[in-house]
Order: C-alpha cells, then structure tokens, then sequence
C-alpha cells in the first residue's frame, strides 16, 4: 500500500514573541535607553516542534488556553514564520484562523466573498460557479449585499467558513470557528468536514471540545507550554488532555508510575474485532489492558460509560460482579463483556479505573475510548414501545 504524501512538516520548530510591559508614549520615553529591555519580555510560544502530517488525515490540536495550538496552527499555514526551524507545507490551504479574517469591513458579502476566495486561489469564473452555493450554505440570504461590518459574528463565522469549504482545500485549517454559531450550523459544519474526511482532504483542527475532537480526528496532538507533550491515537489523546488540564502531565511535569496501571482501553465487537460504530443491542467488549509493575494479591478495575455531557449511562466493575481476580503481575488484559447493549443513537466515551487493594494503587483514563450508536428504532433506550388506540367515555 503506498504511502499518502507529507503535506505539512515541522522540524524544530520554535516561535518567539516579544512582550512589552511599558504600553504607552510616556512609560517608553521614560524607560529609553538601557532600562528599556527590563520592560520587555520573551514568550517562547511554540517550543522545538517536530512533526509531519500525511495527505488525507484530520488532526486534532489539543491543550490549555496559551499551550501555543493556534500559534502553530499560524505557523502550517504560513500567517507567521518560525523564529527558529523549518515549516514546509504542500498543496491548496484555507485557513479558518480567525473570524472575517480576509474579510473588508466597508465591502458587501458578495464582494467579500470574490475577494477571500480570491485570496484562497480561486479564478473569477470559478467563484462565479460556486458563487450560490456559498450563499446558500451560509445562510446569509437577503444580507448578501449589506456591508458585512454590519453582520453579527455568526453572519461573520457562517460567510467565512462557506467560502473556504467550497474553495475545494488541499488542506483545511480551522480553529475554534466551530464553537460559534447555532446548532443547526454547527452540526452542517461538522458534516462538511466529515465529508471532506471523506473525500480525502487533510483537516487540522484546534479545538477545545473533546466530542469534536473525538467525532472528526484520527490522530491527537497534545501541547503544553508550546511544546508536544503527546502524538498518537484520538482516545489516548483525549485522556493525556485531561492530565495535562488537571496539572498532573505536561513539559516539566513527568508522570508517575502507579504500582498498577492501566495502560488503554480497547472496544471489541461480538467477533472480536475492534469496533468504532456498534449496532443498538449487540454486544460489546470493554477491554482493560493494564500493567502491575511488581505481584499483586489484590486489586479490582471497572468502566462507565458516559455521554459526551458528563452522564453515565452505564458503569460496572469487578466488585460489583463480584469477579473473582487472579493476583496479578506484568501485563494482562481483562474483559467486560456487555451482552446486549442497549443505548440510544449518539456518541459515547468509555472512562476506566484500577484499583490496588493490598497495596494501595489508583489509576484511570478519562475517555479511554469513543464509539457511537446507530439504531433503526425510532425510541432511545433499552426497549422499543408500542401504542394502542382506546375509545374512552
């Protein structure tokens, strides 16, 4: 199978701002001279990146506010060049940075629109082609000809975010930009980009919603004071997230090892096999793959899962079931077999814990694992209903 080309590549690289602490004429005209450089200071924002992104994969950019996400996302799409290292990108970007960005505030929508989507490197014939498709998607309607310093920030969101989507994208950028806006154009946003998923496009995305995150993204990265604290898989990703925001990973803070810990959390279907998307009512296998790093007698381990709000829809674990454990040492991967899962359509993250007993030990991972439901039932829950018609009185 041949490998899909780098469209994106990073190496060792850093971004240095400078901050002036005297934001005024009078404190600058004071400080001139030598004290001048006491009144300024350094924020390293993206700290020895090093990191390359392949054709046709979405990308989750992850961590706490200042962590250097967006930076880095100015960085691949060339909005501002590295202090230091090498940024090398290939193939059509649009960028959704920020909101209007491109845009003229004293032009009309439709003016605006000719001109970002010349700027993303469309012709005029072509935007004259994709022109009302635009419009449409947006939703902007009877506004088109208003000057957009008119428009409210969603009017604002909703225009851009049409006239990148429809500049048909080698590789899209988008921070945050999914945050603003009604549901209704949020979830027409979301399967845009799940389309884009499918037609091969490359997604990088910044965002701070773990079910976005989750829902778009094959592959998680995880910074934390401008440098890459995580890479890898999306669930993984989400749960390093969770450390790093509850201060206990991050660059300079190392993790400590529990006596036992649970290392991640598998989903298998009825065959055996690792499922993403699961049938209403079929089984499924919570598998715990956990590590003791020295013979334990005694221990116990268990899972929730909860919606993407933060509800537990189901939970069980090894006491409850009352399982009889067999000490354990090195590596070992425990199931929990649900046979007949009963949950209405939507997404689901799976939390787990370990537990040592004779020798105290506790470790989990918050969204160890995300899968969604699909069902043909027109009810949500364990049982289907029925209705019957009585004449009364």
């Amino acid at each position: 199978m041949e490998t899909a080309p780098e469209v994106a590549v990073l190496e060792s690289v850093s971004k240095r701002f400078r901050i002036r602490k005297d934001n005024n004429l009078k404190d600058r005209i004071v400080h001139l001279g030598r004290q001048a450089k006491m009144h300024r200071q350094d924020f390293l924002a993206v700290d020895d990146v090093s990191l390359s992104i392949r054709a046709g994969t979405t990308v989750g950019l992850m961590g706490a506010n200042g962590s250097g996400k967006s930076t880095l996302l100015k960085l691949i799409g060339g909005i501002v060049s590295p202090t230091s290292g090498m940024v090398r990108t290939r193939g059509r970007m649009a960028a959704l940075l920020e909101l209007g960005a491109g845009f003229h505030p004293d032009l009309s929508g439709r003016e605006n629109i000719y001109l970002n989507a010349s700027i993303l490197g469309l012709s005029r014939p072509e935007i004259d082609a994709q022109f009302d498709e635009i419009v449409a998607f947006s939703g902007i309607g009877d506004f088109i000809d208003t000057a957009v310093k008119f428009y409210s920030s969603g009017m604002y969101v909703r225009l851009a975010f049409s006239v990148a989507v429809h500049t048909n994208p080698d590789v899209l950028l988008v921070d945050e930009v999914l945050a603003v806006g009604d549901e209704a154009f949020q979830r027409k946003c979301m399967d845009r980009i799940a389309e884009f998923r499918r037609d091969g496009c490359t997604i990088i995305l910044v965002s701070h919603s773990a079910q976005q995150v989750a829902e778009l993204c094959d592959r998680g990265i995880v910074l934390s004071d401008g440098a890459v604290v995580f890479d890898g898989d999306t669930d993984a990703a989400i749960g390093v997230l969770r450390d790093v925001l509850d201060g206990r990973y991050g660059k300079g803070v190392a993790r400590t090892r529990p006596a036992i810990q649970l290392e991640r959390v598998e989903l298998l279907d009825a065959s055996g096999d690792r499922v993403k998307v699961l049938p209403e009512g079929e089984a499924l296998t919570v598998r715990l793959h956990l590590d003791a790093e020295r013979p334990m007698e005694r221990w116990a381990a268990g899972f929730s899962i909860n919606t993407p709000n933060g509800h537990i829809v189901f939970a069980s674990n090894s006491d409850l079931i009352r399982a009889n454990l067999d000490p354990i040492g090195g590596r070992l991967a425990l199931d929990f077999v649900v046979e007949d899962l009963r949950l209405g359509s939507g997404t689901y993250h799976v939390h787990a814990n370990v537990q040592g007993v004779s020798e105290p030990s506790d470790h989990g991972i918050s969204h160890g694992a995300t899968f969604s439901v699909e069902t043909r039932l027109q009810t949500l829950g364990s049982t289907t209903a029925q209705v019957a018609a009585k004449r009364v009185g």
